[in-house]
């Protein structure tokens, strides 16, 4: 797959740092709005497809390769793990809120949600990635 025209492309790589930071929007304020980690994953995860599917996947494999996703799936899944062992440690339930509430509205106001929210939105980006670069090279496979 060598990528889409021009126009296709300008497009992808105009509308890529607004979809891209849309879903990290998400991902960061999921505890005050509507959303959290998983819709702003998928929000993240489909402004790389966009890419990747209008420059070819031998260019976005240099900037984020199936090893990268792998690696980063890894740590969005080490980031649940670690806060739902705080819980633990403390003699308290797994995932159990361990850090001090803020200010009902404030960013931080939500003790170990954001942080939380923020390993499911790298895990289930990652995931995504790399459920579609599978598609991709089975694909690429089944015609050589």
């Amino acid at each position: 797959m060598a990528g889409m025209t021009v126009i296709v492309r300008t497009i992808a790589r105009l509308l890529f740092p607004f979809t891209f930071l849309f879903g990290a929007y998400i991902v960061l304020h999921g505890h005050l709005t509507p959303g959290g980690g998983f819709p702003g994953g998928v929000i993240i995860a489909a402004s790389v497809v966009m890419l990747i599917l209008a420059y070819g996947i031998e260019r976005a494999q240099k900037r984020v390769s199936f090893l990268h996703a792998e690696v980063l799936e890894s740590v969005g899944g080490l980031v649940i793990v670690v806060l739902g062992l705080f819980g633990l440690l403390l003699g308290i339930t797994f995932l159990q809120n361990v850090f001090p509430l803020g200010e009902l509205g404030q960013l931080f106001s939500a003790g170990n949600l954001p942080l939380l929210y923020l390993g499911v939105g790298i895990k289930v980006a990652a995931g995504i990635l790399l459920i579609f670069y599978a598609m991709l090279f089975a694909f690429r496979g089944g015609e050589e």
